[in-house]
């Protein structure tokens, strides 16, 4: 992408909270990774509390909740940065899944970095870095007809 130049993006049509939005982050990247199923299909992001939904062959044991917990807490303590970055459609086609843009979606979209932890492309607000999360905690989960439900809620 070209130095000096302001990138034109598509504006975003929601206010998220950024340490919500910032963790959901997280735990979709470490989901994908984890369990080969890529980021939720459907997810609620709000202050007090917020879901994700995956399809998953089963259904997530207590033991694995407890470490998706403790592994998010452990990037929150580690207190990485979160980058943002501008690149262009074909630049962000050659590693990032790119089929959730929008048909309108402009030429430069702009990609959220969090360490080695998570990278995608985000129109939405976060926070600059991860220690600003606060405590995670997965308050609920459930598992139907294939799809596992994550609740969960910062402290």
């Amino acid at each position: 992408m070209e130095e000096n130049k302001t990138p034109e993006i598509n504006e975003h049509n929601k206010q998220e909270y950024p340490p919500m939005h910032t963790a959901e982050h997280l735990l979709n990247g470490e989901i994908a990774r984890r369990y080969g199923c890529g980021r939720a299909f459907s997810s609620h992001i709000e202050r007090k509390k917020s879901k994700l939904d995956y399809h998953l062959p089963k259904a997530l044991t207590d033991e694995e909740i407890k470490s998706l917990e403790e592994y998010l807490n452990s990037v929150v303590k580690a207190d990485v940065e979160v980058i943002e970055e501008f690149l262009t459609k074909e630049e962000a086609m050659k590693n990032l899944d790119i089929s959730r843009l929008p048909e309108n979606a402009s030429e430069t979209v702009r990609v959220i970095k969090i360490g080695d932890y998570d990278v995608c492309l985000c129109a939405g607000t976060h926070v600059k870095r991860t220690s600003e999360i606060g405590n995670f905690r997965i308050t609920s989960t459930r598992y139907q007809d294939g799809v596992q439900r994550i609740v969960f809620k910062l402290d």
